[in-house]
């Protein structure tokens, strides 16, 4: 299945200066400001929030990816089934990998993120209220216990988006893979759905400051890999075959979906 998500029509490929990419620096921060309010917001006056947050979103990831111009083609198809567990392994090399993953899986969704993010003022309170798991990777007692929080929500229908790698690639190619979401997903029983995103470095490459608009990448969807088929002792295995899955979708010629 293929689709596109666009707010324009897909122009050339633009370079952008200084100034413009700090103008669109502020307004992405202003855009994610005003849905960070709008969420805490919407948790605060609603019995039942978490649809509603979904919503708020995917309007703010649909918003940041106005204003770069980012045309989003969708190869693949997944359709969460209800009762199963999910954790979405995305490749990371671009900040827009998160809203760009938001609009492409379909469901409820929340981001594994670093504990780092949980200290900017409204972004970071906003995410905690909207069921956002935060870990903290410099102590490993924290980080049991951030992973244990990740379990509840998971058991509670979250689908939770997790970038193996742990950090952003500057080229697009897939960097070694940590530890932490292998032993998550077979802790859970989940099942992991293998995404990459080919050509968003090129948006902002990490290291850079300067943008590149009027981008369309696409977002890549593999089959769903049974972490429950695997023990903990067997947890290289199954990072193996997330990696080689991830590294099939990376291929020029789209890999096997």
């Amino acid at each position: 299945m293929n689709k596109s998500i666009s707010s324009r029509a897909p122009s050339t490929e633009q370079k952008l200066g200084l100034l413009r990419t700090l103008l669109i620096s502020l307004a992405s921060w202003l855009v994610t400001f005003y849905f960070c309010g709008k969420a805490i917001y919407t948790v605060l006056t609603s019995k039942s929030p978490r649809t509603k947050v979904d919503r708020v979103i995917r309007q703010w990831s649909a918003k940041l990816v106005e204003i770069v111009n980012l045309n989003i083609e969708i190869k693949g198809h997944f359709e969460p089934i209800e009762g199963r567990r999910y954790i979405i392994m995305c490749n990371h090399s671009s900040i827009y990998d998160i809203p760009v993953s938001f609009l492409a899986i379909p469901g409820t969704l929340r981001m594994l993120a670093k504990k780092e993010l949980f200290r900017i003022p409204l972004f970071g309170r906003a995410m905690k209220m909207s069921e956002f798991v935060f870990i903290n990777r410099s102590n490993k007692d924290e980080a049991k216990r951030d992973l244990a929080l990740a379990r509840e929500r998971m058991q509670d229908g979250i689908m939770i988006w997790i970038a193996p790698e742990g950090t952003r690639s500057v080229d697009g190619e897939l960097l070694p893979f940590k530890k932490g979401g292998m032993h998550l997903a077979i802790e859970t029983q989940a099942m992991i759905v293998p995404v990459v995103i080919k050509d968003i470095h090129r948006v902002l490459p990490k290291n850079r400051f300067r943008m590149n608009c009027n981008q369309t990448v696409e977002f890549r969807i593999g089959q769903p890999i049974d972490a429950s088929e695997f023990t903990l002792d067997k947890r290289s295995q199954l990072s193996q075959k997330v990696r080689e899955k991830m590294l099939d979708l990376l291929k020029p010629e789209m890999g096997q979906f």
